[in-house]
């Protein structure tokens, strides 16, 4: 009986734990605009199979512009809106290094950087702008 219990403890760290480092891959921040500025600069480091996440808050009608620079120019990202569905030339196959569209909701928009190919270090530049 003593020797299920440990078994079971044991078993449900390793699977927490397992959670808890899937849940660390890549990051996932909220981009602010210093105040009186219409853009902000990320850089950051993206391992293969992970993800960057990067969350800004804009207005319909506003012009967003987001652009990633990279040393080996192996990094692509994709820009989600809040209804869930990719923006103009921001999506899975487009990748993406420099895009402009004017947002069509209100809300936060999703913008993911991954590498193309091996791991990429990176340089994110969001502006936004009214129209």
């Amino acid at each position: 009986m003593k020797i299920r219990i440990v078994f079971t403890v044991a078993l449900t760290v390793a699977v927490l734990a397992a959670a808890v480092a899937t849940e660390a891959d890549g990051v996932t921040k909220r981009i602010r605009f210093a105040k009186g500025k219409t853009s902000a600069v990320v850089s950051g480091a993206v391992i293969r199979g992970d993800v960057d996440t990067y969350i800004v808050g804009a207005k319909a009608e506003q012009m967003m512009t987001v652009r990633v620079t990279s040393i080996e120019k192996n990094a692509s990202f994709t820009v989600k809106g809040p209804d869930g569905e990719y923006l103009q030339d921001a999506g899975e196959e487009d990748d993406a290094t420099l895009v402009t569209n004017t947002l069509p909701y209100n809300g936060d928009y999703r913008i993911e950087v991954a590498p193309t190919r091996g791991n990429a270090t990176y340089k994110l530049t969001v502006k936004i702008t009214n129209n």
